[in-house]
């Protein structure tokens, strides 16, 4: 018999689809059938490239490609406005970060999916390395104690031609923001992921660099969780050469730090039968960077997520990576656009 299949369908036809391609193509419970762009040339290219078929007709895509998942590969600001027809048409989504530019339009596609029954998982690849699931097994364990400050710091770069290779790019309308939306946000993920809900921020951003961009490449901020810890983000895409992300967490036990996705620092006042393996992993094998170059990052992480929805999708359980989650950290970066402009902190509401 068999074995049965989880069929997709990719939104998109730039850059990133074709990392969701090649890992789709590399998870063997998956299969990669059809594409839906909308520049009919360069769809074109990327079905012929594939083997698959080409639609530049959402409607038509979602009709008539025999698929069973789509992920969503286009500018942010477009997510929405085709997430939420793909849910209705009984599809399940994964979804390039951040999930859309606004946390209403984020919650839009939440509410569509509910309301349909199909799964929703954002792209957080980030979540599958080896320091953030080491990291997070141990806040669950308590090994931390109580957490006091979880700080992330992104200083990565990217050149003008980088912003002047598309026209979505920097703006406010289709990328939502600048280095903190679309390059932080897989770090403000795993900041929220270990430290928890966000319970007020207060930021400044700027523009230092880059010309003809609408959006912030610099920006700080300092935030105060729920359950009392602190922390503080530095975000850039203007720092050259760029270096990895890196994540701190501290609490009243220990600390540990992640760069990239290696863990390059691991103390305790207590020790455990686990930290010798840990210990000897350190500074060891990260998913890829993309600190100076957005084509740098592996396919590993992709792939992992991608396996992951295909076993939720056979199994009918919940993916790892839940979308209800992918709303916080698009609510905290807009809240931090918010402090710039109105010089107080910003206050999340339940």
């Amino acid at each position: 018999m068999q074995e049965r299949k989880v069929r997709f369908g990719i939104i998109g036809a730039g850059m990133i689809a074709n990392y969701h391609a090649e890992s789709i193509r590399a998870v063997p419970q998956a299969e990669l059938v059809a594409v839906c762009g909308s520049n009919p040339a360069r769809t074109k290219a990327f079905a012929d490239k594939y083997g698959i078929a080409a639609y530049t007709d959402l409607e038509a895509f979602l009709a008539q490609a025999p698929i069973d998942a789509v992920t969503i590969a286009t500018p942010t600001g477009l997510h929405e406005p085709v997430a939420v027809p793909a849910a209705r048409a009984g599809k399940h989504i994964l979804c390039e970060k951040p999930l859309d530019v606004t946390p209403e339009k984020s919650q839009a596609i939440i509410d569509a999916c509910r309301q349909a029954g199909v799964i929703l998982a954002p792209v957080f690849q980030y979540r599958f390395g080896h320091g953030a699931i080491t990291v997070s097994k141990a806040i669950a364990a308590g090994r931390f104690g109580k957490l006091l400050l979880v700080s992330g710091r992104i200083k990565w770069w990217r050149s003008q031609e980088y912003y002047d290779s598309g026209a979505w790019r920097g703006t406010w309308d289709l990328d939502g923001g600048g280095c903190l939306m679309n390059q932080s946000i897989h770090t403000i993920d795993l900041m929220l992921h270990f430290g928890g809900k966000p319970e007020q921020v207060f930021g400044y951003t700027a523009t230092r660099t880059h010309t003809g961009i609408e959006v912030e490449d610099n920006a700080c901020a300092v935030l105060r969780y729920e359950n009392g810890a602190l922390g503080v983000i530095e975000a850039s895409t203007s720092c050259a050469p760029g270096f990895p992300l890196r994540i701190e967490v501290s609490g009243e036990r220990g600390t540990a730090i992640i760069e990239g996705d290696a863990i390059i620092d691991w103390r305790f006042t207590d020790s455990d039968p686990g930290d010798a393996a840990i210990l000897a992993q350190i500074g060891g094998r990260a998913l890829g960077s993309g600190a100076s170059d957005p084509k740098a990052i592996s396919t590993e992480g992709h792939r992992l997520q991608i396996e992951d929805m295909t076993r939720a999708i056979l199994s009918g359980t919940s993916p790892a990576v839940d979308g209800a989650e992918a709303k916080t950290p698009v609510e905290l970066i807009c809240g931090i656009y918010a402090s710039m402009q109105s010089g107080r902190p910003y206050f999340f509401k339940e």
